[in-house]
């Protein structure tokens, strides 16, 4: 392995502060993140699509992508096809050589392992890892008359050599696409083969903040507001746009802030109707019947009519860009002309209170967003005031922190694993979301929903996620058996009850929120403490009876209960 590869490995590693192994399993986790950070834009845990483990079948990573969603779980398929109305399928398989050689043979056993894992009648030997994926796979295919278009099928065969051409690997891979396409299952397949040059320069795309460059000739420039730097207002055809909305690979970009709301599929009245309108016989009244795109740039560079905006946000629009992404397809939808607003400034404040008064159009009360990006906000500000041992990073839009170099990815805590880790907690409900979130999304910052009220205190939701990274270091280090991340949830469940002899706290009182965690906090930050605290959930989980390897039981009521009855209220 040549000095800059070695180096962009260490960067990595020391980023996703993961203990460094065998160099050979350390290089498969970072050809995994730095092949599906530039595919996916979501922040995801590299170890989840990490399969290289003994019967691999000649496969290190997969991830199976369905509208826009890393899948782990049947479930997630099922609510994504009931939200979308299709489904819009893209399967990744990886293999990582630290050899500077690109093996005929070895490549033959990659390209064979993938055609394997669509055949009907498998041959090869199929660890665990490899069993989930081609369930899931399987599923899916099940469901094929839900499909938009076939799958997209990507390969990417890594080594740290030097690309050529080559007569012999050139035979391979027409050969293996050839096998792939045989199967009829593929809108496309793609082969990538890759050597050092080019794994770098996919890593260190995954550490540039979002920068496009387009053309805005229709447009006025707006005068001089105090706490915005320029803005910009006017017309802008969807094949100027495209190039905001969508990266070099096709996929729809990380640029919605408060991602929590998230794309509500087509079925959605108003998603429908601007869907709609797109396929009718007059599309062209699109830009008068929607009110178009916000934009918010951190910074800008110009020349005439050509812009240059980095570390953007859609504010209001997400819903009228997933829409016009669905149709990116379409015939004439280059000429579709869409409103943008496009507005540069780096004051927080201006970006809520535009974010606030922009999403109108969408059903959702302006009451309800108000608390709810607020909320996210002074959220992030409470993880922002914790420093020393606990200091975590709360990421309210997708892949934020990914960017800067201070910021130990490990200690980012995405929204997702917010609301589940505090959820199964103070809810006590791990068994709504061990997988999908479903209904729990539908509801959050309504009154009621116990999730992200208005009122609510932080402290509940920061030792939430300071409780989900303690119990990730565990399994990292191998102090708990990675089996039972199947059942972290409820784990967490278990945390308070563990950790403090105190009845839960009402969640709209400070000084009672603060009494309840702070002593649970202090815990969690003592290594002499807190393995011994996860240890003992673990056992109550054991003794419970529960099994965790049975996935119809990890999404049960019944499995919560059981659990909780097995609790003898022992105290750490």
């Amino acid at each position: 392995m040549d000095r800059i590869t070695k180096k962009l490995l260490q960067d990595f590693l020391e980023a996703q502060e993961m203990d460094t192994g065998d160099e050979s399993s350390d290089f498969e986790l970072f050809c995994n993140y730095s092949v599906l950070a530039n595919e996916y834009n979501k922040t995801f845990d590299v170890k989840s699509i990490t399969v290289g483990a003994g019967a691999d079948t000649g496969i290190d990573g997969i991830a199976i992508i369905v509208n826009g969603h890393l899948i782990e779980d049947t479930d997630e398929i099922d609510s994504l096809l009931e939200a979308n109305g299709y489904l819009e399928v893209t399967y990744l398989f990886i293999q990582a050589k630290t050899s500077s050689n690109f093996d005929t043979k070895e490549m033959h056993a990659f390209y064979f392992g993938i055609s394997d894992f669509f055949a009907e009648n498998p041959k090869l030997a199929r660890n665990e890892d490899i069993k989930k994926f081609a369930e899931l796979s399987e599923y899916l295919l099940d469901n094929a008359s839900e499909f938009k278009d076939n799958p997209v099928c990507k390969t990417f065969y890594i080594t740290t050599g030097v690309v050529n051409e080559d007569q012999n690997i050139s035979a391979v891979i027409n050969s293996s696409v050839a096998d792939l396409e045989s199967y009829n299952l593929f809108e496309r397949v793609e082969a990538n083969v890759l050597g050092a040059n080019e794994l770098g320069k996919l890593y260190r795309r995954t550490k540039n903040p979002i920068t496009s460059k387009f053309t805005f000739a229709n447009k006025v420039t707006l005068s001089d507001i105090e706490g915005i730097d320029q803005s910009f207002y006017g017309v802008i055809p969807f094949s100027e746009f495209r190039k905001l909305l969508i990266d070099n690979n096709g996929n729809i970009q990380s640029i919605f802030d408060d991602n929590v709301r998230d794309f509500q599929g087509i079925g959605n009245l108003v998603n429908g109707n601007i869907n709609d309108t797109l396929n009718s016989e007059l599309p062209d009244l699109f830009s008068v019947l929607n009110n178009g795109v916000t934009i918010v740039a951190d910074s800008i560079k110009t020349s005439a009519n050509s812009l240059t905006i980095t570390d953007y946000q859609i504010v209001n629009g997400c819903q009228t860009s997933n829409v016009l992404y669905e149709n990116r397809n379409n015939e004439n939808i280059n000429n579709i002309n869409i409103p943008l607003r496009l507005i540069v400034t780096t004051d927080e404040d201006v970006k809520s209170k535009i974010t606030v008064s922009t999403n109108n159009q969408t059903a959702i009360k302006k009451e309800q967003l108000a608390a709810m990006s607020d909320f996210q906000k002074n959220l992030q500000h409470y993880y922002d005031s914790i420093n020393g041992e606990g200091k975590l990073f709360y990421e309210r839009r997708a892949k934020e922190y990914n960017s800067d170099r201070n910021v130990v990815k490990r200690k980012v805590i995405t929204i997702a694993n917010q609301i589940k880790s505090y959820s199964a907690m103070f809810s006590k409900n791990p068994h709504l979301v061990t997988t999908y979130l479903g209904t729990l999304v539908k509801t959050m910052g309504n009154k009621g929903s116990n999730l992200f009220e208005e009122d609510h205190q932080f402290s509940p939701y920061y030792m939430a996620g300071l409780a989900f990274y303690r119990l990730d270091s565990l399994f990292l280090n191998g102090s708990i058996d990675k089996k039972y991340k199947k059942v972290r949830f409820y784990i967490l469940m278990l945390v308070p009850m563990i950790a403090s002899s105190e009845d839960f706290p009402p969640l709209n009182s400070q000084k009672k929120c603060e009494r309840f965690c702070s002593p649970i906090i202090k815990k969690l930050n003592d290594e002499n403490i807190y393995p011994r605290i996860f240890q003992e959930a673990v056992k109550v989980i054991d003794n419970s009876g529960s099994d965790v390897e049975d996935k119809q039981a990890l999404k049960s009521r019944l499995m919560t209960d059981k659990i909780l009855d097995a609790y003898a209220g022992e105290k750490i």
